[in-house]
């Protein structure tokens, strides 16, 4: 197809990101785009490698006289959350994304666009080609895996990177330096569902929970938008005590770090209840509705007849499984009282799931204090472990620590000005950033994140701000010509 993003600005910028957009690159797929950035390096004539991980490091020397220059490592992660609405099929293994022009803005044709982070890796590979870029010794390294487990930043070796200030250009706010963000671990909860053949005099259906706008389990978490598993859950909850069903199957969320946008069960309704299980669920839709409205107004709770299966979980797991997610913590646990409106900690019920003969629930916890987020993990323990489940942590990250006394800090203060007329607001999310991982590797670096505007991220409602790109480019160039002497 022809590049729709042809005539947008900067040229360069808007043309690499057009190309990431017609390479695959799903977490843990990343080997279509790693040979494409080590190419990429290598016609440039730049050295360009992959480290044992996957990561790519490129590095480009000084232009004349920007030699004595402290080294800048540009960073961003080359993989992308793969998220399709379902009325649309998208092979994330093969098919390229459809990036269009929206007014102001750009997104996908419905599914994730990928500008998390692909217009970081973008604006890093248009400064990498220039010939009219001041800077000092410049390098760019795209991590592996960011989404999913950061397994690249985790990965990397000290002493392979050789600048001592790093920006990091996976951030969504425009005008906004961040400065700290929050550690997280993952929690993993699994059931034996001890299947067994479907009782007698009962009728199956398909229960579903849709039209949520989900969004990035860290930016988006206090926005109160409606988690598809805990409303699919509350239903269940009701309708065990008050009808006896029983669930057959479970499907619900697919990434941890994406608030969940759709699940669906498939329920055994005794058949003295079956004629009244419709009218049940659109009771229960009217009240989620009144409830989510203003977040997620195209909610829907539907039910409909479903072929018989020929096993379903055990009716005591299936109860035990129902109440340990209904109870199960969800959403912001508790804000900051050091930072106004920042979340502290937070978990996102991400993932339930039947997977041959076992159910699996998995959770990503945040927190900014390391002791609040394995307390919170230890609640969720006591939850599952109560309802007989195994629960297991792991993939655990730590957060990183704001250094007012940055120099590149104080660099991009000083350069917003001359691009958005004030000096950039000095901000630290709750979102997991690479930074602080890769801070444990070198804490020599002076380190900070920024980006063009974006909203949405990790779902199909994806966009990025068209005129935000230009400002973020200038932005990282002006502070590239302004980076102190070694």
């Amino acid at each position: 197809m022809s590049n729709p993003l042809s005539n947008l600005e900067p040229k360069a910028v808007w043309d690499y990101f057009y190309q990431l957009t017609q390479v695959p690159r799903p977490s843990k797929h990343e080997e279509k785009v790693r040979k494409f950035l080590l190419d990429f390096g290598k016609n440039l004539g730049h050295e360009a490698f992959a480290d044992e991980i996957g990561n790519v490091i490129i590095r480009k020397p000084a232009t004349p006289g920007m030699e004595n220059r402290r080294g800048v490592i540009l960073q961003g992660h080359m993989d992308m959350v793969p998220q399709a609405n379902s009325d649309v099929k998208h092979d994330w293994l093969t098919d390229p994304i459809k990036p269009r022009i929206d007014g102001e803005w750009v997104k996908a044709t419905g599914t994730t666009l990928g500008s998390d982070n692909g217009m970081g890796v973008a604006t890093a590979m248009a400064i990498l080609a220039s010939k009219d870029i001041a800077h000092g010794p410049l390098e760019a390294l795209f991590t592996c895996d960011e989404e999913t487990g950061m397994t690249g930043a985790n990965g990397i070796k000290s002493g392979v990177l050789q600048g001592d200030m790093l920006i990091n250009c996976d951030y969504e706010d425009e005008g906004e330096l961040c400065v700290g963000c929050a550690g997280g671990v993952n929690g993993t909860f699994t059931f034996d569902a001890k299947l067994k053949p479907v009782p007698e005099h009962h009728k199956a259906f398909k229960l579903s929970v849709t039209g949520l706008r989900g969004g990035h389990s860290g930016i988006d978490i206090d926005l109160g938008r409606g988690n598809a598993n805990k409303i699919i859950f509350r239903y269940l909850n009701g309708a065990m005590a008050k009808f006896g069903v029983r669930l057959a199957d479970i499907q619900g969320g697919s990434l941890r770090n994406a608030i969940p946008r759709e699940a669906f069960a498939t329920i055994l309704v005794p058949d003295f209840y079956a004629d009244k299980i419709a009218a049940d669920v659109a009771e229960y839709e009217q009240i989620i509705k009144s409830e989510l409205n203003t977040v997620d107004p195209d909610l829907r709770v539907s039910i409909e007849p479903a072929a018989m299966p020929e096993k379903a979980i055990s009716d005591g797991v299936g109860s035990r499984l129902t109440k340990a997610v209904y109870a199960c913590p969800n959403g912001v646990a508790r804000m900051s009282t050091d930072v106004a409106g920042l979340v502290e900690t937070s978990s996102n019920l991400a993932i339930v799931k039947l997977e041959g003969d076992k159910i699996v629930v998995k959770s990503l916890l945040r927190s900014s204090v390391e002791s609040a987020k394995a307390d919170l993990a230890e609640q969720m323990r006591c939850v599952f472990n109560m309802a007989e489940a195994e629960a297991e942590f792991d993939g655990g990250y730590p957060g990183w620590k704001p250094n007012m006394k940055s120099a590149i800090l104080d660099v991009m203060r000083r350069t917003s000005v001359s691009v958005f007329g004030k000096e950039a607001e000095i901000k630290a999310v709750h979102a997991g950033l690479e930074c602080g991982i890769l801070g444990s590797k070198y804490p020599n670096w002076d380190m900070v994140a920024c980006g063009p505007h974006l909203v949405h991220p990790h779902s199909p409602d994806e966009a990025v701000n068209i005129a935000s790109v230009e400002r973020f480019f200038r932005w990282v160039v002006e502070t590239l010509k302004n980076v102190p002497v070694k």
